[in-house]
């Protein structure tokens, strides 16, 4: 399962450092891309067919899914890990993710987000100021996903 959370140095080649822990999980054929909120996901090879199902299983006319697309599969790449765990970030990805200094690899469940150190820094802060409410939100949404069977 793809759960904690760890820090590593991103290089001056762009190369990171993935954590023994997400590498033993994740296999070898692992796809990167744009995430939501300025970090980067990795997933493995079957996750990825799920999460691309999602995206483009709707109405090609619909244009949240074309966009959606756009932006997590125009920024897609196959990433490989070398003998020390390492792989190199792509360019555009990089730049995305504002990956200089320390990156933050991030388990949740099914894939692993990486953050620059700053941007994970603000982010949590996001979560402890509106985390009440954001459950809140959720347990409102169930509610009403429950109530509707």
């Amino acid at each position: 399962m793809l759960i904690g959370q760890y820090s590593s140095r991103v290089g001056a080649k762009k190369r990171v450092s993935v954590p023994k822990k997400f590498r033993d999980e994740l296999g070898e054929q692992v796809i990167i891309t744009r995430g939501y909120e300025g970090c980067l996901v990795l997933v493995d090879r079957d996750q990825w067919e799920i999460l691309t199902k999602d995206i483009v299983g709707g109405s090609f006319i619909d244009k949240k899914i074309r966009e959606s697309g756009r932006f997590l599969l125009a920024g897609a790449h196959e990433v490989e890990f070398d003998d020390q765990g390492r792989c190199v970030l792509p360019s555009g990805l990089y730049s995305y993710a504002e990956l200089t200094g320390d990156a933050v690899f991030v388990g949740l469940v099914n894939w692993v987000e990486i953050w620059s150190e700053k941007k994970w820094k603000e982010h949590e802060e996001y979560i402890r100021e509106h985390g009440d409410s954001i459950a809140q939100e959720l347990a409102n949404a169930n509610n009403i996903q429950e109530g509707s069977r």
